[in-house]
């Protein structure tokens, strides 16, 4: 289970002080990536502003708890790259990997949402490498290392029309690439659970590499009333990430708060960026690491919430 944080929501739109033009008086910032970056926590946060355009926006802290916002988006290049016409980049999960800081993030083009992975270097400037595949997909995350020697990611094919005319998925997959841009041998790592907290699915912030498999935070969204979107935690193998070891029966975070419950998409907490405290030499995350969530809250806000690998773990066999 999390704990919130008593400063929550860490980050409103108020706190978007900016006389940037697209920045003045903005709706919106949730759904933050997350790394260590120079001894600092990095977040990526998705800006709204009042024209309903998305912008990614770089805050830095010294406890992860205070932020300083820059008041000018990150720089985008490389776009050129695409034949697509791009509205917007939302919802970045960052992945060091190899001494690289990767990207992945949604692309909305036309008729559709594709996952665009970038690089970059000081969170300034993000190039684009390119789209992970062609057809409806969000929510990607990419592995922190290569599994079987190749790049391992999942995400969660847009498969599925809601009553509402949303596309949305249902399955979280694997796949896996020798070069970033081309994934193959696809497998479905679990799909929802019809009439329960996770009834549609999706990856949060990138997995964990632990002693007992990949720890894996995910979204899940009870639809049976009103859409309720939680959080819940999977346990992935480690060296066959597409098999679950176990899945926790009942979300670890679910929108209680004010803030959680109202705002421009009500009864939301998204997970997407995730810090955690220290792992052993052999690069697993030790059980008694402190973990800071980041979640995106009703659409209009960021929480953060704590806890540690053993109770998350722990939570994946409850």
């Amino acid at each position: 289970m999390f704990i919130r944080s008593p400063q929550n929501p860490i980050i409103s739109p108020r706190d978007i002080i900016s006389s940037h033009p697209e920045l003045i008086d903005v709706s919106a910032v949730f759904n933050p990536g997350a790394i260590q970056y120079d001894g600092k926590t990095i977040l990526l946060l998705r800006v709204q502003n009042r024209g309903r355009e998305t912008l990614l926006i770089k805050a830095q802290s010294e406890d992860g708890i205070k932020f300083v916002i820059e008041d000018i988006p990150v720089k985008i290049t490389g776009l050129e790259k695409t034949n697509e016409t791009i509205f917007h980049i939302y919802d970045a999960r960052i992945t060091y990997h190899d001494g690289v800081f990767y990207i992945m993030a949604a692309m909305d083009v036309v008729g559709k949402c594709l996952m665009g992975i970038f690089q970059t270097q000081d969170f300034n400037t993000c190039e684009f490498i390119g789209f992970t595949g062609n057809e409806d997909n969000r929510n990607g995350v990419l592995f922190p290392e290569k599994v079987n020697g190749k790049y391992a990611q999942l995400d969660r094919p847009n498969m599925k029309l809601l009553e509402s005319g949303i596309t949305t998925g249902n399955a979280i997959c694997y796949s896996q690439s020798g070069d970033l841009l081309n994934w193959t041998e696809m497998k479905q790592v679990m799909e929802g659970r019809l009439h329960y907290w996770d009834e549609h699915i999706g990856a949060g912030p990138p997995p964990v590499k632990t002693e007992k498999g990949w720890l894996l935070i995910y979204h899940g969204i009870a639809t049976h009333y009103q859409p309720i979107y939680q959080a819940g935690v999977v346990l992935l193998d480690l060296d066959e990430p597409w098999k679950v070891v176990s899945r926790g029966r009942y979300n670890v975070l679910e929108p209680r708060e004010i803030w959680e419950q109202v705002g421009q998409v009500p009864n939301v907490v998204f997970p997407t960026g995730l810090i955690v405290s220290s792992f052993n030499e052999k690069g697993f995350a030790n059980l008694s690491s402190e973990v800071k969530l980041y979640y995106g809250a009703a659409d209009t806000h960021i929480g953060l919430a704590t806890s540690t690998i053993k109770e998350l773990i722990d939570d994946c066999f409850a």
